[in-house]
């Protein structure tokens, strides 16, 4: 099948190189010509496992290309994915401007009948919005074609997108006509061959299942943070209480790890967007606006925990940081817990030096040359001579570091974690000063 993607950031470089290594022609095309050039160097602007691999492949194979050129890029597919960032406005709704945009290119330039789908996270009611769009658009130009307005949202995880995409546990579909289900259906067969997991809804409700995924998620990683300030209050472990809920099918394991808070660029996005959408209905949305509320605060503790024990100040303090993506296996840093740590040590008076496996390029990209700010090329490197070391991200590499050698780096043995990658009785027995995230040591009221 011949397929048209608009954007070539994270949802549209995974989606066209895999729909590219089945057989189909993608046709990426994007209007930032510099990323375009990169592209059709071989450079992927983003890190995600497996990706280089994949386009590099499926480019000199001559299925997947990359272009500026819109028009070209409209005529080309009987898909037209629109897959371009929708950014939080200034009051949290989504900005659909770049999405609409596409919509009235694909109106402006279509020869025959096509189907436009949003993969792109949008409210609900985008989709009424590009078939309006995309409607305009040829009415302009005093043309009658038929088209499609689906929705089809992506249901990635940064770390894991080609795994998600190649074994998707569902491909939802937003459609009112069923011609066009079984042309989608056609489209996912290669990755669903081994039972069905096409879930064809309308185009409202299909909108809304993105939003309400990532929502439910979000809260379950804010509930999780809510229980384990409070085990610190009570002298608790929410390590152990974590097993004892986990185990019950009903809750599972998944989303439950007490953190630092979540960040990226979905669910702090998503949560403000479907808060924002409830309103503009009439409803106070009081869940979501604990949900991020409460991730708010979280993003906060690692400091307050750091500061509470150099209770003679920070300024001088050198922190010794693992981890600066907002998850393992990316470089993504948007809204990541690190950013919110570091920012507030510079503003109290301390340095620091840093350690991630891949976000070292984006976190210099974000922050340049600052004197109080060291990027290691180890996290051994990072320890020399810091007052204390801080995770924030859970990488592999993390989990079981050399002790010994962490407490002779540090010019004092105090470790934050805050993953909670280690037991605190063996952090004991090694002699550091342990504080995880909800094990017990309440901050000062």
């Amino acid at each position: 099948m011949n397929i048209t993607i608009f954007g070539s950031g994270y949802v549209g470089l995974v989606t066209g190189a895999c729909l590219a290594d089945v057989g189909n022609h993608v046709v990426c095309v994007d209007v930032d010509a510099a990323k375009i050039e990169r592209l059709n160097r071989g450079e992927v602007p983003i890190h995600e496992p497996g990706l280089d691999d994949l386009i590099s492949r499926n480019a000199a194979k001559g299925r997947l290309q990359f272009t500026t050129d819109a028009e070209s890029a409209v005529r080309h597919g009987l898909f037209q994915m629109i897959a371009v960032g929708t950014p939080p406005d200034e009051d949290g709704s989504a900005d659909l401007r770049y999405v609409l945009t596409v919509a009235e290119t694909i109106g402006k330039y279509m020869d025959e009948y096509k189907i436009v789908m949003t993969k792109s996270t949008v409210p609900v009611g985008t989709a009424d919005k590009v078939r309006a769009r995309v409607a305009e658009a040829l009415s302009a130009r005093g043309a009658s074609l038929e088209f499609d307005t689906v929705s089809n949202p992506e249901f990635l995880k940064e770390g894991a997108a080609i795994e998600d995409f190649m074994k998707p546990d569902r491909v939802v579909v937003g459609t009112d006509n069923p011609r066009t289900a079984e042309l989608l259906k056609a489209l996912y067969d290669p990755f669903t061959r081994n039972r069905d997991r096409m879930i064809v809804m309308d185009v409202r409700s299909s909108e809304l299942t993105k939003y309400a995924a990532n929502a439910l998620l979000a809260t379950k990683i804010s509930f999780m943070n809510e229980l384990a300030n409070l085990a610190e209050r009570m002298g608790a472990d929410i390590e152990k209480v974590r097993q004892g809920i986990g185990s019950d099918p009903r809750i599972g394991y998944s989303f439950i790890y007490p953190g630092a808070g979540y960040g990226g660029s979905c669910f702090p996005k998503d949560v403000q967007a479907l808060e924002r959408s409830a309103r503009e209905c009439g409803y106070q949305a009081s869940v979501l606006q604990a949900v991020e509320e409460t991730n708010r605060r979280q993003k906060q503790v690692l400091f307050r925990k750091v500061a509470s024990h150099f209770g003679d100040g920070l300024r001088g303090k050198v922190l010794a940081v693992w981890g600066l993506a907002f998850k393992p296996n990316t470089d993504d840093m948007r809204e990541a817990p690190s950013r919110e740590l570091m920012e507030s040590l510079w503003q109290a008076g301390a340095r620091v030096q840093a350690y991630d496996p891949v976000a070292m390029q984006e976190t210099q990209r974000i922050y340049g040359e600052r004197k109080d700010l060291k990027l290691c090329e180890s996290g051994e490197a990072a320890l020399v001579g810091a007052d204390a070391l801080v995770i924030c991200t859970e990488w592999k590499e993390f989990r079981s570091p050399d002790f010994s050698r962490i407490k002779a780096s540090l010019s004092q043995p105090v470790i934050f974690d805050g993953r909670n990658l280690y037991d605190p009785i063996l952090m004991g027995g090694f002699g550091f000063t342990y504080f995880g995230i909800g094990r017990g040591q309440p901050l000062p009221v």
